[in-house]
């Protein structure tokens, strides 16, 4: 995949995300109930966010020459952003989430070249991430608006 088709694919799925999360209130973000675990919209921009800050760890290796592909314990890297980044408010965690992109982008297109492995990352952070996560968002966004939660289930 080139470049430009990339950062397409990239926006469209940033721009779908922000038209469900963007509606919410505070109070429909901070929400429990978005996975079982107990996660909100909140926890999933933070969770979104930093990996996209990983995959702009993993270009910026790329592009100075000492990446190193290898093993990903992903169920680890999420309890540790999630444990980091639960105290944030929801400001901070949108703020967290736009400079992470922001810069993963700038480095993308920093990139003499899209590699194998460049091109992974982003779609891994990116595009297929946020098509992981979308179907869900519209539930949950859809519940939240409806006011269908039943008791217990949010808080």
């Amino acid at each position: 995949m080139n470049i430009d088709d990339l950062l397409r694919d990239e926006d469209a799925g940033w721009t779908e995300l922000h038209l469900l999360i963007d509606p919410l209130s505070p109070a429909e973000a901070e929400t429990p109930g978005y996975f079982p675990e107990g996660w909100s919209v909140k926890d999933l921009i933070g969770h979104l966010g930093s990996w996209l800050a990983e995959a702009g760890i993993a270009l910026e290796r790329i592009r100075v020459g000492t990446y190193r592909a290898g093993e990903l314990d992903i169920d680890a890297k999420n309890e540790e952003f999630l444990d980091a980044l639960r105290p944030l408010t929801l400001r901070e965690t949108h703020a967290q989430a736009e400079a992470a992109r922001a810069q993963t982008l700038r480095t993308l297109r920093s990139l003499p070249e899209v590699s194998e492995d460049a091109a992974w990352w982003i779609e891994k952070a990116g595009p297929a991430h946020y098509a992981k996560h979308l179907p869900r968002l519209r539930e949950w966004a859809e519940e939240l608006r409806s006011g269908a939660l039943p008791a217990g289930d949010h808080a």
